[in-house]
C-alpha cells in the first residue's frame, strides 16, 4: 500500500483456547499477558515506553482458535516494530512475580467480565452450546486454573504451543516485502516437543433452552443461535447474505421489526461465529424484561419466514452491496488488510485475492440462502439463552417451532 504512511505488523499464532489441556484452561490468554512484562533484553517499563514511542497502537487478542499481536506505525519504524514484537514473543522471561501479579489482573478481569451482561451471556452461552467441549470452555480460564500458572507452567506451555510452525506474521502497508523477510530469517525460536493437541476434535453442538436469573439487570439479554457452516465451506458467503438480511443492519428484517416498527430494543442485531470445523449464527439483543417474550416470538416469527420463503431478489442485491462495501473498506486500512493477509494464510492455507471473494459473493443466489437457511434453521437445533429478571419468562420447544408441523 505504497500511498500510505502507516504499516501494520502482526504476530499470528494458531494457538487459542480450544488447543489448552483442560487443566490449562485460560493459559493462551495468560501468556498474551504476560509477554508485555519483559523479556532478557527488556523490562515492562521499557516495553511500554517503546510501544508509546512508536504510537501505543498494540493491539492483542486471544479467541478460541487464535492469538494475535498487531503493532501500527509509521512506515519509517517497521523494523523497530518488528524488533520488540519479536523480542516479546520468542523471549518472555516469565518472571515468577510477574506471573503471580498476572494471576491477579485476569481473575479482576473476570470479575469485569461477570459485571458485563453480554460479556457474562457470551459465556454463558459458549458453555450451554458446546457441552463438553473446549469451545465452551472460557478463554480466560478459570481462577482455579489461572492460580496454578507459575514460571514453570506457564514457559513450558509457550515453548510448546507458541512454536514458529503455529506463527503467521503479516505485514501491510508501506513496507518492503524482501526486507521483511531478512527480518523473519533473523529470529531464533527455543522451542521443545509439541503439546499432544485435543482441540481438533469436531465439537457436536446442543441446543440449549437456559435461562439464568438476574434481578439487578433493568434490561435482558437474549441470544438465539443454530449451528452453521464453517470458516472453510464455501457455503460461508451464503451464510453471510442470511445472516446480514435478517440482523446485519438498519435495514434488515429483525431491525426493523424489533427496533422501528416496536420500539422494543435499543440494540438487535445477528452474527456468525466461523470457526476451522463448525460455526454458528446467532441472533442478539437486549430489551425490557417483559418484553422479552415478545422479542423472542418475532424472533422465531422472522427465521421461520426465511425458511420458507426465503429472501427477494432486492434484498439479496442489497445485503451483496452492503457486503461488498465491507470488504473494500475495510482493506482500506493497513490494520484490517495485514489481518485479512493472516486469516487466509491460518484458515485457507493460500491467499484469497479480494476479486476471488467478490466474485463467489456475486454467486450466491437466494436458493443459496434459502437451502442453508432450511438446513441449520430448524426447531430443533435452535438455542436460546438468556440472562436477566426473567422468572416469569416460560419457553420450551414449541415456542421454538420455526415451521409448524
Amino acid at each position: 500500500m505504497p500511498g500510505v504512511r502507516s504499516a501494520t505488523l502482526g504476530f499470528f499464532y494458531r494457538v487459542g483456547s480450544r488447543n489448552e489441556p483442560d487443566e490449562l484452561n485460560g493459559i493462551t490468554h495468560f501468556i498474551e499477558h504476560c509477554v508485555f512484562k519483559g523479556t532478557s533484553k527488556r523490562s515492562a517499563m521499557e516495553i511500554a515506553i517503546e510501544q508509546d514511542r512508536l504510537g501505543g497502537n498494540l493491539d492483542a487478542f486471544t479467541t478460541h482458535e487464535e492469538t494475535g499481536f498487531v503493532l501500527k506505525v509509521i512506515d519509517d519504524q517497521i523494523e523497530a516494530a518488528f524488533d520488540l514484537l519479536a523480542d516479546m514473543l520468542t523471549n518472555p522471561s516469565f518472571a515468577e512475580a510477574d506471573c503471580a501479579n498476572e494471576q491477579k489482573v485476569i481473575i479482576e478481569e473476570m470479575k469485569m467480565n461477570e459485571d458485563s451482561p453480554e460479556e457474562l451471556l457470551g459465556d454463558i452461552f459458549h458453555r450451554e452450546f458446546f457441552p463438553g467441549h473446549r469451545l465452551g470452555m472460557a478463554i480466560t480460564g478459570t481462577p482455579d486454573t489461572v492460580r496454578t500458572f507459575d514460571h514453570r507452567r506457564t514457559i513450558e506451555f509457550h515453548r510448546s504451543a507458541f512454536r514458529p510452525e503455529n506463527l503467521v506474521i503479516a505485514a501491510a502497508g508501506n513496507v518492503d516485502h524482501d526486507r521483511l523477510l531478512s527480518l523473519v530469517r533473523s529470529l531464533s525460536f527455543s522451542s521443545e516437543a509439541e503439546i499432544a493437541d485435543e482441540g481438533v476434535r469436531v465439537p457436536l453442538t446442543a441446543a440449549p433452552i437456559y435461562i439464568e436469573q438476574r434481578e439487578d439487570l433493568e434490561q435482558a439479554h437474549i441470544i438465539i443461535a443454530t449451528p452453521m457452516v464453517s470458516a472453510r465451506d464455501p457455503r460461508r458467503y451464503a451464510a453471510d447474505l442470511l445472516s446480514n438480511a435478517l440482523g446485519g443492519g438498519t435495514s434488515s428484517r429483525l431491525w426493523q421489526r424489533i427496533r422501528e416498527e416496536r420500539g422494543l430494543a435499543y440494540s438487535v442485531g445477528t452474527s456468525l461465529a466461523l470457526y476451522n470445523d463448525t460455526g454458528f449464527f446467532s441472533v442478539s439483543a437486549g430489551t425490557s424484561p417483559e418484553q422479552t417474550g415478545e422479542v423472542l416470538d418475532i424472533v422465531i416469527d422472522e427465521l421461520g419466514k426465511i425458511v420458507r420463503d426465503g429472501i427477494t431478489p432486492d434484498e439479496l442485491n442489497l445485503m451483496k452491496d452492503q457486503t461488498r462495501a465491507s470488504i473494500l473498506l475495510g482493506l482500506e486500512d493497513s490494520a484490517g488488510r495485514a489481518g485479512s493477509l493472516a486469516q487466509c494464510e491460518m484458515v485457507h492455507g493460500r491467499q484469497i485475492p479480494v476479486e476471488e471473494t467478490l466474485a463467489n459473493l456475486d454467486a450466491v443466489t437466494a436458493v443459496d440462502v434459502r437451502s442453508i437457511a432450511q438446513e441449520f434453521i430448524q426447531t430443533g437445533r435452535i438455542a436460546f439463552v438468556a440472562l436477566g429478571d426473567l422468572d416469569h419468562l416460560q419457553v420450551d420447544r414449541s415456542r421454538l417451532t420455526v415451521i409448524a408441523d
